[in-house]
Protein backbone atom coordinates (compact mmCIF):
# COMPACT_ATOMS: atom_id res chain seq x y z
CA UNK A 1 0.00 0.00 0.00
CA UNK A 2 2.94 2.29 0.65
CA UNK A 3 4.28 1.89 -2.58
CA UNK A 4 0.85 3.08 -4.29
CA UNK A 5 0.38 5.99 -2.63
CA UNK A 6 2.42 9.85 -3.49
CA UNK A 7 1.80 11.41 -0.23
CA UNK A 8 5.19 10.97 1.24
CA UNK A 9 6.94 11.14 -2.22
CA UNK A 10 4.64 14.95 -2.99
CA UNK A 11 5.08 16.33 0.78
CA UNK A 12 9.47 15.47 0.50
CA UNK A 13 9.99 16.77 -2.93
CA UNK A 14 8.01 19.85 -2.89
CA UNK A 15 9.94 20.78 1.19
CA UNK A 16 13.06 19.75 -0.46
CA UNK A 17 12.81 21.49 -3.72
CA UNK A 18 11.23 24.64 -2.36
CA UNK A 19 13.89 25.18 0.58
CA UNK A 20 16.51 24.91 -2.49
CA UNK A 21 14.85 27.41 -4.89
CA UNK A 22 14.59 29.64 -1.61
CA UNK A 23 18.20 29.20 -0.85
CA UNK A 24 19.20 29.63 -4.18
CA UNK A 25 17.58 32.75 -4.85
CA UNK A 26 18.80 34.47 -1.80
CA UNK A 27 22.37 34.28 -2.25
CA UNK A 28 22.64 34.75 -5.77
CA UNK A 29 26.12 34.37 -7.20
CA UNK A 30 27.94 33.92 -3.56
CA UNK A 31 29.50 30.40 -2.63
CA UNK A 32 28.87 29.12 0.26
CA UNK A 33 31.95 27.82 2.40
CA UNK A 34 31.95 23.97 3.38
CA UNK A 35 31.28 24.74 6.59
CA UNK A 36 27.77 26.26 5.87
CA UNK A 37 27.18 23.93 2.73
CA UNK A 38 27.28 20.94 4.83
CA UNK A 39 24.66 21.82 7.34
CA UNK A 40 22.42 23.14 5.09
CA UNK A 41 22.41 20.19 2.77
CA UNK A 42 21.36 18.08 5.98
CA UNK A 43 18.87 20.54 7.15
CA UNK A 44 17.02 20.36 3.99
CA UNK A 45 17.44 16.50 3.99
CA UNK A 46 16.13 15.88 7.70
CA UNK A 47 13.33 18.74 7.83
CA UNK A 48 12.06 17.43 3.82
CA UNK A 49 12.13 13.85 5.15
CA UNK A 50 10.04 14.34 8.31
CA UNK A 51 7.54 15.94 6.47
CA UNK A 52 6.89 12.72 4.18
CA UNK A 53 8.05 9.97 6.64
CA UNK A 54 6.46 11.04 9.49
CA UNK A 55 2.86 9.90 8.45
CA UNK A 56 3.83 5.70 7.82
CA UNK A 57 1.94 5.01 10.43
CA UNK A 58 -0.58 7.35 10.74
CA UNK A 59 -2.25 6.59 7.71
CA UNK A 60 -2.53 3.01 8.77
CA UNK A 61 -5.07 4.34 11.50
CA UNK A 62 -6.64 6.78 9.09
CA UNK A 63 -7.46 4.45 6.75
CA UNK A 64 -8.72 1.51 9.46
CA UNK A 65 -5.97 -0.96 8.06
CA UNK A 66 -3.74 -0.62 11.03
CA UNK A 67 -5.98 -3.38 13.36
CA UNK A 68 -5.66 -6.48 10.64
CA UNK A 69 -1.75 -5.65 10.48
CA UNK A 70 -2.18 -6.11 14.34
CA UNK A 71 -3.79 -9.74 13.64
CA UNK A 72 -2.16 -11.26 11.20
CA UNK A 73 1.47 -9.56 10.56
CA UNK A 74 4.39 -9.75 13.30
CA UNK A 75 5.21 -6.26 15.20
CA UNK A 76 8.50 -6.32 13.98
CA UNK A 77 7.64 -7.39 10.17
CA UNK A 78 5.82 -4.34 10.60
CA UNK A 79 8.36 -2.43 11.72
CA UNK A 80 10.88 -3.55 9.49
CA UNK A 81 8.72 -3.34 6.66
CA UNK A 82 7.56 0.32 7.46
CA UNK A 83 11.48 0.99 7.92
CA UNK A 84 12.61 -0.66 4.49
CA UNK A 85 9.79 1.99 3.09
CA UNK A 86 10.97 4.92 4.62
CA UNK A 87 14.96 4.00 3.64
CA UNK A 88 13.68 3.10 0.07
CA UNK A 89 11.61 6.79 -0.35
CA UNK A 90 14.82 8.74 1.11
CA UNK A 91 17.24 7.51 -1.11
CA UNK A 92 15.03 8.12 -3.87
CA UNK A 93 14.61 11.57 -3.14
CA UNK A 94 18.25 12.09 -2.06
CA UNK A 95 18.87 10.79 -5.86
CA UNK A 96 17.25 13.73 -7.17
CA UNK A 97 17.51 16.38 -4.61
CA UNK A 98 21.66 16.07 -3.77
CA UNK A 99 22.70 16.65 -7.32
CA UNK A 100 20.24 19.63 -7.60
CA UNK A 101 22.04 20.34 -3.96
CA UNK A 102 25.08 20.21 -5.50
CA UNK A 103 24.30 21.75 -8.88
CA UNK A 104 22.34 25.35 -7.46
CA UNK A 105 24.90 25.75 -4.51
CA UNK A 106 28.16 25.27 -6.65
CA UNK A 107 29.68 23.22 -4.62
CA UNK A 108 32.14 20.53 -5.31
CA UNK A 109 33.11 16.89 -3.43
CA UNK A 110 36.55 17.05 -2.68
CA UNK A 111 36.07 12.69 -1.87
CA UNK A 112 33.34 10.86 -3.18
CA UNK A 113 33.73 7.91 -1.40
CA UNK A 114 33.30 9.63 2.46
CA UNK A 115 30.43 11.76 1.32
CA UNK A 116 28.40 8.91 -0.17
CA UNK A 117 28.71 6.54 3.01
CA UNK A 118 27.96 9.37 5.13
CA UNK A 119 25.00 10.04 3.29
CA UNK A 120 23.87 6.39 2.96
CA UNK A 121 24.70 5.64 6.90
CA UNK A 122 23.12 8.92 8.04
CA UNK A 123 19.70 8.21 5.99
CA UNK A 124 19.35 4.71 7.27
CA UNK A 125 19.38 6.28 11.03
CA UNK A 126 17.09 9.26 10.43
CA UNK A 127 14.90 6.33 8.47
CA UNK A 128 15.28 4.52 11.55
CA UNK A 129 14.21 7.91 14.09
CA UNK A 130 11.48 8.47 12.00
CA UNK A 131 9.73 4.98 11.67
CA UNK A 132 10.03 4.24 15.60
CA UNK A 133 8.84 8.22 16.42
CA UNK A 134 6.03 7.92 14.01
CA UNK A 135 4.37 4.64 15.26
CA UNK A 136 4.43 6.17 18.95
CA UNK A 137 2.73 9.50 17.44
CA UNK A 138 0.26 7.65 14.86
CA UNK A 139 -2.58 7.64 17.81
CA UNK A 140 -1.85 11.01 19.46
CA UNK A 141 -3.62 14.00 18.40
CA UNK A 142 -1.26 16.93 17.78
CA UNK A 143 0.87 14.21 15.32
CA UNK A 144 2.24 17.11 13.89
CA UNK A 145 3.82 18.80 16.46
CA UNK A 146 4.59 16.01 18.90
CA UNK A 147 6.66 14.24 16.02
CA UNK A 148 8.74 17.50 15.81
CA UNK A 149 9.37 17.28 19.81
CA UNK A 150 10.32 13.76 19.92
CA UNK A 151 12.66 13.59 16.58
CA UNK A 152 14.62 16.20 16.46
CA UNK A 153 16.19 15.58 20.20
CA UNK A 154 16.83 11.73 18.93
CA UNK A 155 18.42 12.57 15.43
CA UNK A 156 20.56 15.53 16.98
CA UNK A 157 23.42 12.72 17.38
CA UNK A 158 22.74 11.45 13.60
CA UNK A 159 22.56 15.00 12.41
CA UNK A 160 25.70 16.52 14.27
CA UNK A 161 27.89 13.68 12.95
CA UNK A 162 26.83 13.93 9.59
CA UNK A 163 27.07 17.21 9.60
CA UNK A 164 30.64 16.71 10.58
CA UNK A 165 31.65 14.26 7.88
CA UNK A 166 29.83 16.05 5.22
CA UNK A 167 32.05 18.79 5.37
CA UNK A 168 35.53 16.60 5.79
CA UNK A 169 34.12 14.71 2.45
CA UNK A 170 33.27 18.51 0.82
CA UNK A 171 37.05 19.65 1.57
CA UNK A 172 38.76 16.71 1.01
CA UNK A 173 39.47 14.60 3.58
CA UNK A 174 41.02 11.04 4.11
CA UNK A 175 39.16 8.53 4.74
CA UNK A 176 40.42 7.74 7.90
CA UNK A 177 40.09 11.40 9.23
CA UNK A 178 35.82 10.46 8.96
CA UNK A 179 36.30 7.18 10.18
CA UNK A 180 35.08 7.91 13.76
CA UNK A 181 32.02 10.15 12.51
CA UNK A 182 31.33 6.87 10.69
CA UNK A 183 31.18 4.67 13.04
CA UNK A 184 29.30 6.59 15.60
CA UNK A 185 26.42 6.64 12.61
CA UNK A 186 26.69 2.95 12.62
CA UNK A 187 26.51 2.70 15.76
CA UNK A 188 23.46 5.15 16.43
CA UNK A 189 22.24 3.35 13.97
CA UNK A 190 22.27 -0.24 15.16
CA UNK A 191 20.88 1.17 18.79
CA UNK A 192 18.00 2.79 17.30
CA UNK A 193 16.92 -0.23 15.16
CA UNK A 194 17.79 -2.94 18.00
CA UNK A 195 15.71 -0.54 20.61
CA UNK A 196 13.12 -0.11 18.03
CA UNK A 197 12.26 -3.78 17.66
CA UNK A 198 12.68 -4.48 21.18
CA UNK A 199 9.94 -1.93 22.19
CA UNK A 200 7.57 -1.89 19.27
CA UNK A 201 5.40 -4.69 20.30
CA UNK A 202 4.47 -2.70 23.45
CA UNK A 203 4.05 0.43 21.32
CA UNK A 204 2.12 -1.58 18.26
CA UNK A 205 -0.23 -3.39 20.40
CA UNK A 206 -1.29 -0.40 22.59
Amino acid sequence: MEFRTRFALNAILMFAITALAAVSLSIGAIRLNDRILAPLLWIILFFSSMSGLAHIFVREEEQQTADTLRLVVPPNAVWLGKWFFNIVLLFGIEIIIIPLFLAMMRASVGNLGIFFSTILIGSLGLASVATIIGAIISLASSRGALFAVLAFPIALPVLMTAIHSTRLALEGAQFSDCLADLQVLISFTVVIVTTSLLVFEFVWRK
